[in-house]
């Protein structure tokens, strides 16, 4: 059997609590509350993105402002192509050279070495058989016989070779017109990269080097965006179950103090960031704030439930 000690305190002292204490009377309320799961994250444009150089070189020219609008296509920054334009040109060169067309006369000659063999053959074809005609009367000797029908077979062998290395130069005229032809758009390919354009229709938000930098494929030189924003938020695993598509957002800005915005969840990032063990979700405001940002930090509540004339005390009358 358990026992139980108990401090005994004075009279006076539980007196002196009640008369120095003053009771505010409570009325409960009839009030609408709400159950909702905290998320921190900021804001970004729609479609925003790092810009990055396919290659090392050094920045020529920049053809855009922080804050200009521009379009998709249109050049931000220029690399120093001298190098690059060589190259293009060598390139159009060989192409030109290598052409198939502008060979067609090796060709050419090619086909009436074969049609010089074919006559050659049939002359001596027509030899042989003559010849072994008037062996077959015992006219002439085997000599001449042996002799004529080596020169038929030389010339077969001779018309054969004739349209074997046709059909070889034919080939190696096709490989090299196609194969320089290719570096010719390999070239072009690498030259026009020297030249970075915008990849969306949207704002130039910032431009982080200057003309003559050096840039590469590792750094990004800008970072453009839409000119509407949506809002990323971070999402702990344990309420991860709660959000759903659609739901209400509460969401407040130190940017803009006390003012209260709204906004809906649009997209849930199906899985886990590993790292810190949150999920990620994108809302979009349902009454935007007259002037956004880029990378402004909110606090936002999504609302899980609501219920609507509920009769509600003080939270701090509940006992725990």
């Amino acid at each position: 059997m358990k026992t139980f000690n108990f401090t005994p305190i004075p009279l006076f002292f539980l007196l002196f609590l009640s008369c120095g204490q003053k009771n505010e009377p409570i009325t409960p309320e009839v009030k609408n509350i709400t159950e909702s799961v905290y998320a921190s994250g900021f804001v970004k444009s729609n479609d925003q993105y790092e810009v990055f150089s396919k290659l090392n070189g050094i920045i020529e020219k920049i053809n855009v402002k922080e804050g200009m609008h521009v379009k998709k296509g249109d050049t931000l920054f220029q690399l120093d192509n001298k190098n690059s334009k060589i190259a293009t040109e060598n390139a159009r060169l060989a192409a030109e050279n290598a052409d198939f067309i502008a060979n067609t006369e090796l060709l050419n000659e090619a086909e009436n070495i074969i049609q010089l063999a074919q006559k050659k053959l049939t002359n001596d074809s027509l030899f042989y058989f003559r010849q072994k005609n008037l062996w077959e009367n015992n006219i002439g000797s085997k000599v001449e016989l042996e002799q004529k029908e080596l020169n038929f077979q030389n010339s077969k062998i001779a018309l054969n070779n004739a349209i074997i290395r046709h059909q070889e130069l034919e080939r190696q005229l096709k490989l090299a017109s196609s194969q320089t032809k290719n570096n010719l758009q390999i070239a072009k390919i690498l030259e026009d990269d020297l030249i970075i354009r915008s990849e969306v229709d949207g704002v130039v938000y910032k431009i982080k080097k200057e003309e003559g930098e050096l840039v590469n494929s590792l750094a990004s030189i800008a970072v453009i965006g839409g000119d509407r924003f949506i809002i990323e938020l971070s999402i702990d695993e344990f309420d991860i179950t709660k959000i759903k598509l659609g739901q209400q957002v509460i969401v407040r800005m130190d940017s803009y103090q006390s003012q209260v915005f709204e906004a809906r969840i649009t997209s849930i990032d199906p899985m886990i960031n590993e790292r810190t063990r949150s999920f990620s979700a994108e809302a979009v405001f349902t009454n935007e704030p007259a002037e956004l940002f880029p990378n402004l930090t909110v606090e936002a509540n999504i609302v899980i439930h609501t219920k609507q004339d509920v009769l509600t005390i003080p939270r701090n009358y509940l006992v725990n």
